[in-house]
């Protein structure tokens, strides 16, 4: 038995678990060798422009690294479309828990309860939001270039701009885009008695779940103005939040709420739908504006919804 055993050493065996071991690591491996022929026929080559079928764990990685790799392709040729010289950063994976939040100091009203008014959202992430308000100018060139961009964003709608084309609107909240409540005429709040801000921002609700299918949880006041019967009025309807603005983007210039001038994790971005008629340049000039600004500082643009 001793030169059975010695005999097969020679020739090139080893015990039963040390083969068994080798077949593990095999199995585990990234690739596998190709069956003997007699164990079956050999996979069918792809049909021409399929890519083929790659098995097990290594398939699913490679599989990944390849749709990042394109969808990284893809946006730096965007950008080089729309004249940025830099791709929007992307943004990190949203929080698994909504932060917490609250009125900003110097914001408050003597109501309790009522929806939090706040400029940024409490994140130590490098992130901002984009928000675009009234709905006056229906620019498709800009819908073009948020969707080819990825860059994410939300809207803030007034009625009697939005009424002329709503199916504009429907094209945007197909890309993704949450659509917000901005009043029904845009009127100074604080003006109105309660019954008409009532009025003017359950209105709007109504309307934003009619044609859009949905009833809207945040909700922007005209000019950033309002009053105690502003957010009763708002919470009276459903809104959870009123998000204002930390700056503005116009298509020549940034304006800042902060002394510093600087953007700051969870900032948010105010702009509008507006055009050549109103401003010094177009939408998608407007937008070049926003993220040269937010990319040089290092910052990605993340959707708000995300975080509140």
């Amino acid at each position: 038995m001793q030169l059975v055993r010695q005999t097969e050493q020679k020739r090139g065996f080893r015990p039963v678990r040390a083969v068994g071991a080798a077949l593990l690591l095999a199995a585990l491996g990234s690739a596998c060798a190709a069956p003997a022929a007699e164990e079956g026929p050999a996979p069918a080559k792809p049909a021409a422009g399929q890519q083929p079928r790659v098995e097990g764990a290594a398939g699913a990685l490679n599989a990944y690294v390849e749709r990042v790799r394109k969808a990284r392709a893809a946006r730096v040729a965007a950008a080089k479309k729309w004249g940025l010289a830099q791709p929007p950063l992307e943004a990190p994976e949203p929080p698994k828990v909504k932060p917490r939040i609250t009125t900003r100091k110097g914001f408050e009203t003597d109501g309790t309860g009522l929806p939090p008014v706040f400029t940024t959202v409490p994140t130590k992430e490098k992130v901002v939001f984009l928000t675009i308000d009234d709905g006056a100018e229906k620019d498709p060139a800009l819908l073009r270039m948020m969707s080819e961009l990825k860059i994410p964003y939300s809207a803030f709608l007034s009625d009697y701009l939005v009424k002329s084309d709503y199916g504009y609107f429907e094209k945007m909240q197909s890309e993704g885009v949450s659509l917000h409540n901005h009043t029904l005429t845009h009127p100074y709040l604080p003006g109105l008695d309660y019954a008409d801000q009532k009025r003017q921002i359950c209105g709007m609700q109504d309307v934003i779940e009619k044609r859009f299918g949905k009833r809207p949880p945040l909700f922007r006041p005209p000019y950033g103005n309002y009053n105690e019967d502003t957010l009763r009025a708002a919470k009276s309807c459903g809104v959870k939040a009123v998000p204002l603005w930390a700056s503005e983007a116009f298509p020549d210039h940034m304006e800042w709420r902060e002394w510093d001038r600087d953007l700051h994790p969870g900032d948010i971005i105010l702009t509008h739908f507006r055009g050549r008629e109103d401003w010094k340049g177009s939408m998608p000039d407007m937008i070049r504006r926003v993220m040269k600004t937010v990319t040089a500082k290092g910052y990605a643009v993340a959707k708000l919804e995300d975080y509140v």
